[in-house]
């Protein structure tokens, strides 16, 4: 399991790296690679599943897309101080800046969104029209 959330980490960092906001934005990179680690992590976890891992920028939103084979949605839950799992669905909840599920005819995608601090910047610096 640890190769597979590892492997979904480094993936996405490096993915990231070709977006023209993560350089000026470490803050966020790290935010969405905490994310898919907590993502993966459930899927192996709680759905007995592989994690199927899928980005999209659409110039606003870096949609964060796990799917897996079980059908059950995920839910929050409050852990019992000590115990060292059960926070997965909250730290996700937090982190993004929006985030659903949907159940499919194989199991189920669990969707977050994580928005830029200043896309527009971005855009403008890397090719946007300035004039």
């Amino acid at each position: 399991m640890s190769e597979g959330v590892r492997a979904g980490r480094e993936w996405t960092r490096r993915r990231l790296e070709s977006l023209p906001w993560a350089a000026a934005e470490p803050n966020t990179v790290d935010t969405i690679v905490l994310a898919v680690s907590e993502l993966i992590t459930n899927a192996h976890i709680h759905a007995h599943s592989d994690a199927h891992l899928v980005l999209t920028w659409d110039g606003d939103c870096l949609h964060v897309s796990v799917h897996d084979e079980d059908p059950t949605l995920p839910r929050q839950r409050e852990p019992q101080p000590g115990e060292v799992s059960g926070r997965g669905v909250a730290i996700v909840r937090k982190l993004a800046d929006e985030w659903g599920m949907r159940c499919q005819r194989h199991g189920k995608t669990v969707t977050a969104c994580f928005r830029p601090a200043d896309t527009d910047a971005s855009t403008d610096r890397h090719g946007g029209n300035s004039g």
